[in-house]
């Protein structure tokens, strides 16, 4: 019997379009508060790569009424740790706070809600830290850019889809403040946001101050989302680039699957299926190419380009990922993948194989929403892209109802003409 999970989700909508999310837990006196947009890197306009990015980056550079450096000061004065990041289809702000700086928390964040401080100063800093990003976790890096920015390209068509997400230098260095200003009144209205919190709080007491503090954001609507739609692949698509600071080759598949959004039934066997391929010692392609085979040093396999099955829209993939010994056969490993989705989908599953792998996985779904912010991230994900918070109570449930026949029937799927590839030489062995 796989555990559940029943935390209580309280949601309303202010007049302004603000989706709120409320899950009380006063386990302990700490409250976590995420403010998620429904923009991400597959919105942001054509010319302008890497902008969804470096509008978080704004985010931080003082708002409305505080100046630069303040929220920083803010949190981390009461005791609390604060971060953003971006992602393919959503942005996030959040704040981990003792319990009795809840308020604090949701000042700061219907602050800059109501406006970021875009100055050509704070526009010009913070396209020079992108950059200096960008070299350090791609350009100078081994690997860098490795799967997530090197295999859409191969495998989409559409800019949304396709473009690098980082950004070049020319459209960082292009942007102007009347984009960023655009952007803002665009995808960061009240409309296309929520805000979720965790935690130590009263709900009565939360619910009056984020009507307190968020009210009087200026009521803007959602923006309609970009057309991400594309066809399944019907030929293989491969690409090899070389790497002049990899040590050793490496290579990457991905496969197109169900709509999350639309289709969870049919897209939950994929994600269980990467797992059942590539999750511990005892997995297909763990004990068939690392240990036995010893054909690469190490195999992963998950859903999307960022690793995050619920929390991405169509079009997604399954991925799987490998790296090489000195040597490796790249041609050998794509086999050996080949092989055993057709092993699967041919004879199935060892007796006990399918419980492990989903027993494993709903550990992890609890672990990572445990801490009171990750639940917090979580919910709000949940509420903006399918207005449903309370799916994290299910999703462990709906794991653990993902049979065999699905299984099979997802990894038939795998084929080589549904494949897109890419190969990294190694261009750093010496």
């Amino acid at each position: 019997m796989l555990p559940v999970t029943h935390y209580p989700v309280e949601r309303f909508t202010l007049p302004n379009g603000l989706r709120v999310v409320l899950t009380p837990d006063s386990s302990a006196p700490v409250v976590g508060v995420a403010v998620v947009y429904d923009v991400g890197i597959r919105s942001e306009p054509e010319g302008r790569t890497g902008f969804a990015h470096l509008f978080e980056h704004l985010m931080f550079q003082g708002s409305a009424n505080l100046e630069k450096l303040a929220h920083f000061r803010h949190v981390q004065g009461s005791g609390g740790t604060f971060n953003g990041s971006t992602h393919f289809d959503y942005t996030d702000y959040y704040e981990t706070l003792p319990g009795n700086a809840l308020e604090r928390a949701l000042f700061l964040e219907a602050d800059r809600m109501r406006g970021p401080r875009l100055t050509e100063e704070n526009l010009r800093n913070q396209v020079d830290v992108v950059k200096e990003e960008i070299r350090v976790n791609v350009l100078n890096r081994p690997y860098g850019g490795f799967p997530w920015l090197k295999l859409p390209p191969v495998m989409f068509d559409t800019y949304p889809n396709a473009h690098d997400g980082y950004g070049s230098f020319t459209d960082l260095e292009a942007a102007t403040v009347a984009d960023a200003a655009e952007f803002f009144d665009k995808y960061y209205a009240a409309g296309n946001a929520v805000v979720a919190v965790a935690g130590a709080f009263d709900v009565a007491t939360a619910k009056a101050l984020v009507e307190k503090h968020f009210s009087d954001v200026p009521a803007r609507p959602a923006p309609a989302l970009p057309d991400f739609s594309e066809p399944d692949l019907t030929s293989e698509r491969r690409e090899t680039y070389t790497d002049k600071l990899a040590p050793l080759p490496a290579v990457a598949s991905a496969w197109r699957v169900p709509d999350p959004l639309k289709d969870l039934t049919g897209y939950l066997p994929y994600v269980v299926l990467a797992e059942v391929l590539t999750d511990g010692d005892a997995s297909r392609l763990v004990e068939r190419l690392v240990l036995r085979d010893r054909a690469v040093t190490s195999v992963g396999g998950y859903i999307g380009f960022m690793g995050e099955p619920f929390a991405v829209r169509d079009p997604t993939a399954l991925l799987l990922q490998a790296h090489l010994p000195p040597g490796g056969d790249v041609e050998k490993v794509l086999r050996t993948i080949d092989e055993e989705a057709d092993r699967l989908a041919n004879d199935g599953l060892a007796e006990g194989e399918l419980a492990r792998t989903q027993a494993r996985m709903v550990t992890h779904l609890l672990r990572d929403t445990d801490a009171v912010l990750g639940r917090a991230m979580q919910m709000a994900v949940l509420e903006v892209q399918r207005g449903e918070p309370g799916l994290l109570n299910d999703l462990p449930r709906l794991v653990g109802e993902v049979t065999e026949e699905q299984i099979r029937a997802a990894a038939a799927s795998l084929t080589v003409g549904r494949r897109a590839t890419v190969e990294v030489v190694a261009g750093g062995a010496s």
